[in-house]
């Protein structure tokens, strides 16, 4: 396969054929270099050098009634993270200071369960017009399954961007959870689209699945038209249905980035949680196909210290891209 030419099909409005998606997935490890250079070919025409920083926040731990295999905050994990309520307005803002001096460009508010109460809606809401007004970051929120006068309520307030991974394909679904059905995950995220709020929604890679249920998983992304993608690559946490699980190499990896942004040339995609033990050495590499990551901590897992991501960047040559809101706030930025 000529990854060249056909990056440069992509660039002219080529939509793959599951035949050349799944040659991406399938290409030998001595093409990887060849690959990501095509893939890099399309991101950098949409998003030059520059880089997207998001930082996460959990800001409801644990206590959630769902079955997900892969989450230790689950009804079925035995995993020793911590359990606490919603955080309260102080702590996030903090939180947000931070991002902002580390010059990331969007701030996530996560919380555990399976969606949110209108009393946590309301909470998030005043937290989110705090953040806009101090900080001018953009704003994601994560709150579960959400229903539309919820998401209405969100974007009044100021959020830019709601996540809602679909995590795996419409196939293997049942295999991961069966708490929610794949549709609920859909049916919120057309909710977020529907009150104008930025659809995010990605994967998690390694989970047991197929190659044709990673090409699916690109596709559906696609047809949904998610702004944001971030790929997950599983970090199994003991006491979770899906502890000891290691699927997975860099060079593959590598390979899904390609092929999500060969599927989906125009979109964010961000190299997400287990991007350190997953991709490990291989981590700089990845910035060819994505043009996003997480810095910091993730949910109850740890990151690579945000320095070291700010370091990374600066010896790939690439650019932060840090726009916000020009506001009041005093808050210093690192160089």
């Amino acid at each position: 396969m000529n990854w060249s030419k056909l990056a440069d099909e992509v660039l002219q409005g080529k939509v793959l054929s599951m035949d050349e998606a799944l040659a991406i997935l399938q290409s030998d490890d001595d093409d990887i270099l060849l690959l990501l250079n095509s893939a890099f070919k399309i991101r950098k025409f949409y998003f030059g050098k520059k880089v997207k920083l998001n930082m996460i926040m959990n800001t409801k731990s644990g206590l959630c009634p769902e079955n997900c295999g892969y989450c230790s905050q689950s009804s079925v994990s035995t995993a020793p993270v911590e359990r606490y309520q919603m955080l309260e307005k102080d702590t996030i803002i903090e939180k947000a200071k931070r991002a902002h001096q580390l010059q990331v460009g969007t701030f996530c508010i996560v919380a555990s369960g399976r969606g949110p109460t209108n009393k946590e809606i309301n909470h998030v809401a005043s937290v989110v017009k705090e953040i806009k007004s101090e900080f001018g970051l953009k704003v994601c929120a994560c709150l579960g399954l959400l229903k539309s006068e919820q998401a209405e309520k969100l974007k009044e307030a100021g959020v830019d961007r709601y996540n809602h991974n679909i995590n795996t394909s419409r196939e293997y679904h049942p295999s991961i959870t069966t708490t929610h059905t794949y549709d609920d995950r859909i049916k919120t995220i057309k909710s977020v689209k529907k009150s104008g709020i930025s659809p995010c929604s990605g994967v998690i890679i390694g989970m047991g699945e197929t190659v044709d249920d990673v090409i699916n998983m690109a596709f559906h992304l696609k047809e949904l038209n998610a702004d944001s993608i971030p790929i997950n690559f599983l970090h199994a946490i003991d006491g979770t249905p899906l502890e000891g699980t290691n699927e997975l190499n860099p060079r593959f990896c590598l390979k899904v980035l390609a092929l999500f942004r060969f599927i989906n040339p125009r979109k964010e995609i961000r190299i997400s949680g287990g991007r350190e033990v997953n991709l490990r050495s291989l981590q700089p590499l990845g910035l060819y196909a994505a043009n996003s990551i997480f810095v910091g901590d993730y949910l109850t897992t740890r990151g690579q210290d945000s320095t070291a991501d700010h370091k990374m960047l600066e010896d790939l040559g690439f650019e932060i891209d840090f726009q916000h809101v020009e506001t009041n706030n005093k808050a210093s930025v690192i160089s």
